[in-house]
């Protein structure tokens, strides 16, 4: 399941410059990890990949959505974190969940 059908490399790169360095980042690596994870991600939906310390305070999470299974990232996409970390969602996600 392809979620960027339609957007060619070259689309990428030159989106990828307007945005800020740490961003395009994050982007790159949400990219790679569906590229590895493949047809997995429907098996580890709503788990948490990774957390990295951004700085002292700001903590950032890769997950997997529950919902949309979409690879997110915590500050690019919001996170509405399970207790039991198996159903995370991202925040466009968890507002529509809530507004159910």
């Amino acid at each position: 399941m392809d979620l960027y059908v339609g957007i060619t490399e070259a689309d990428e790169h030159e989106e990828e410059a307007d945005l800020p360095k740490d961003e395009a980042g994050r982007r790159k690596i949400k990219r790679q990890y569906e590229e590895l994870l493949g047809i997995r991600i429907e098996k580890l939906k709503g788990r948490i990949l990774n957390r990295e310390r951004i700085n002292k305070t700001i903590e950032g999470i890769y997950f997997i959505c529950d919902k949309c299974l979409k690879v997110c990232h915590s500050l690019d996409d919001g996170i509405v974190e399970d207790p039991a970390n198996l159903h995370n969602l991202c925040g466009k996600c968890g507002k529509s969940r809530s507004a159910a």
